[in-house]
């Protein structure tokens, strides 16, 4: 659909390199006439790809959709390691990985597959005591960050150059949110005794939103297009039709007397979507209410 007025839903955008996350919502800000614009999972500077954006009451919904799947194609450069594990570091050390075979790199990279232990890199916006972890490293503090659980459901090779002393290796990943693909560039490099950062990183699909969805900042300049909130809900989460009491029991926020799987979006029997509900022992209760 194309905006014309406030209305609420999401944007799915093809973030191009070189700019913030927070660049896009300004942009996004303008072109929808609001300034009731969020978006879902930070993507850095030098990454591309899907960044989902929610409009006005659309907002509500990206805490949820954070906690869902991404997917990402990366290219990790073997051989150099740097301060932030990507491109835009400064060099720490270098080794000759023009050895490093084909079978040795997919043989590691079995580690990172499944539920494992990653540290995240210090340059990321997690905070440390009130302040990002990227600030402090900015302000020349050490900063040693805890791991944390992560699920890496896929993680495929799709090429292995060598380039000089260097060896370039194309992946793509299927992981749980808050999954670095800088930290498995950083960890790959580490294993191998070679040192590695990412020089790529395109992030494919957010949940259910992937690239086939998105839009350039230049398309949506032309056509706006949006996704209504009832369809992003309905794309995104298990769904639940109401009869009309029940509707009228989620409109003031009450529990559900009904058994649910998970977070689930009820609607109304005319396709409103009207809340977010989830599981309690013998009922379901309101996580967030979209009406009004």
């Amino acid at each position: 659909m194309t905006s014309t007025g406030p209305v609420s839903g999401l944007v799915v955008v093809d973030k191009p390199t070189g700019i913030t996350s927070h660049d896009v919502v300004a942009r996004v800000r303008r072109l929808a006439g609001t300034r009731k614009v969020g978006h879902a999972g930070t993507l850095d500077p030098m990454a591309t790809g899907v960044l989902v954006v929610g409009i006005n009451r659309a907002t509500r919904l990206l805490g949820h959709l954070m906690l869902t799947e991404k997917a990402y194609d990366a290219t990790i450069r073997l051989g150099v390691a740097t301060t932030t594990d990507d491109a835009e570091g400064d060099v720490v050390s270098t080794s000759d990985a023009a050895h490093v075979d084909d079978r040795a790199i997919r043989a590691a990279l079995t580690a990172f597959v499944g539920d494992i232990d990653q540290v995240p890199t210090a340059v990321s916006a997690i905070k440390v005591d009130g302040k990002r972890a990227y600030q402090r490293v900015r302000d020349g503090e050490s900063v040693q960050l805890a791991s944390r659980r992560v699920r890496v459901h896929a993680l495929d090779v799709t090429g292995v150059v060598s380039r000089g002393s260097t060896t370039d290796v194309d992946v793509s990943v299927r992981c749980s949110s808050g999954t670095y693909i800088r930290a498995i560039a950083r960890d790959l490099g580490a294993a191998l005794g070679v040192g590695g950062h990412l020089t790529a990183l395109r992030r494919t699909a957010v949940g259910s939103f992937d690239l086939s969805r998105s839009h350039t900042l230049e398309e949506l300049a032309n056509d706006f297009t949006m996704i209504p909130i009832a369809e992003a809900a309905r794309a995104s989460f298990p769904v639940l039709d109401l009869d009309d009491a029940q509707a009228g029991d989620v409109r003031v926020g009450r529990r559900l007397e009904i058994a649910l799987a998970g977070l689930t979006a009820v609607f109304a029997p005319d396709g409103e979507f009207l809340a977010l509900y989830e599981p309690r022992a013998d009922h379901a209760r309101a996580v967030a209410v979209f009406t009004g």
